[in-house]
């Protein structure tokens, strides 16, 4: 696929991660209008509230996109969605007979603010990534045990907090919680000396599935709205004393971060890859009826206090070993019922190499390697001040997929009495 002109010219430029070939969804606020649903076009937003009101585009008997969220638009179903899609792209493209109607509604990116894009109903964190999952295990129990034993047959995840996923721009807190130093004899209480960040991507479920009522892997891609990016944030030290024998609690609880824009399946679809060669034949109920992933670079940033810049990771979402549809199918597979805005991190996205290491942990080897960052500090984990910044794009034939920056800055603790 090649770009798709629009009238709206900044979409037009082979490094806007927002042409009309993308058109995701977010909520935006101004110092005049309220929080209500847009779609990106170049650098623009269309303000679907007031098209909405104006008969521009309808895709209900009621309004949907006069509320400060998504929901409404996912409970309408996949035929709802294509519709929008077919609207906004009749509306948007170069030549359009109602650009003089739909031109007084576009708002300039630079005069919005972005606020959630949906209200999460649940949270699931999942552990697809192999290379991290090779990474980690390899560190705590050597590389001949670096895998469980389920880990090439099953999705692993846990049920996480949707309460605590913010947007991006939202600062994080340090956490407080329980860790036990080494060669102590009981545990102490203080802010973590271990923060670290998990560059993942988020799928976002747009339709329900019945209590008790399993979904295929096709199916499953067709329940998914779109993606995000994520920022799964981890304590490591807290994690390392309470996560036996129940898993991730207080360490993961404290904040996960996404980035604005939701950008749909229909944008991603030229991208789509295969996942890996499997090295276990899958149970029948997890096999996949064409390519689940998709082609998305990815790269994180550092920027310390004194604003100095560092990249300190490449990779791609095609390294996942487990796809969101995969994920989506075991999820249901025992009968669990699925909600529009269940969100799904996808684990931990890391490549073979070390540059493409998706987390300080991984990057710094637990922290016996520190890596260098520009101007010569050094970081073993995030330390307060430090802002992440997580990128994403797909990369077409003149044109790119963007999803708009996940950032984060880093709090001081919170004292604790």
């Amino acid at each position: 696929m090649t770009l798709m002109k629009s009238w709206v010219e900044s979409a037009n430029s082979a490094d806007c991660p927002f042409p009309l070939n993308n058109l995701p969804y977010g909520v935006f606020v101004t110092n005049s209008l309220e929080a209500r649903c847009g779609v990106a076009i170049g650098d623009m937003i269309l303000d679907l509230s007031t098209a909405e009101e104006e008969g521009l585009v309808q895709l209900a008997e009621d309004p949907v996109f006069d509320v400060p969220y998504w929901n409404d638009v996912m409970e309408l179903g996949p035929e709802a969605w294509a519709m929008l899609r077919a609207r906004l792209i009749e509306l948007l493209e170069d030549g359009a007979p109602e650009q003089a109607a739909v031109a007084p509604y576009l708002v300039a990116m630079t005069d919005a603010r972005m606020e959630m894009p949906f209200v999460v109903a649940e949270f699931t964190d999942f552990y697809s990534g192999k290379h991290h999952a090779v990474n980690i295990g390899t560190m705590f129990r050597g590389a001949q045990d670096a895998l469980p034993s389920n880990w090439l047959h099953v999705p692993i995840g846990y049920n996480g907090r949707a309460s605590t996923v913010v947007v991006s721009g939202t600062d994080i807190a340090r956490p407080n919680g329980q860790t036990l130093t080494t060669g102590a004899d009981a545990p102490a209480f203080g802010p973590s000396a271990r923060l670290d960040f998990e560059l993942e991507m988020g799928a976002i479920v747009g339709c329900a599935s019945e209590l008790g009522q399993p979904v295929t892997v096709a199916q499953a891609d067709e329940m998914i709205f779109g993606y995000v990016l994520l920022n799964d944030w981890s304590a490591r030290d807290i994690q390392a004393w309470e996560y036996q024998p129940l898993g991730p609690f207080q360490a993961k609880a404290f904040a996960t971060s996404i980035s604005p824009w939701i950008v749909t399946r229909a944008a991603l679809e030229p991208f789509r890859t295969a996942t890996p060669e499997r090295e276990k034949e899958l149970l029948p109920y997890l096999h996949e009826p064409k390519p689940m992933l998709y082609d998305i670079e990815l790269s994180v940033l550092m920027r310390t206090k004194d604003a100095t810049d560092t990249t300190i990771c490449h990779t791609n979402y095609s390294e996942m070993y487990f796809s969101a549809p995969q994920q989506l199918a075991h999820h249901t597979s025992s009968g669990c019922a699925m909600t529009p805005g269940d969100l799904l991190g996808s684990g931990t996205i890391s490549g073979p190499k070390k540059d493409q290491r998706g987390s300080l942990i991984e990057l710094s080897w637990d922290g016996k390697e520190p890596i260098t960052l520009e101007g010569g500090a050094t970081r073993s984990f995030v330390e307060d001040g430090d802002t992440l910044t997580l990128l994403g794009v797909a990369k077409g034939d003149g044109f790119q997929i963007g999803f708009g920056a996940c950032t984060a800055t880093i709090q001081p603790a919170v004292k604790f009495p």
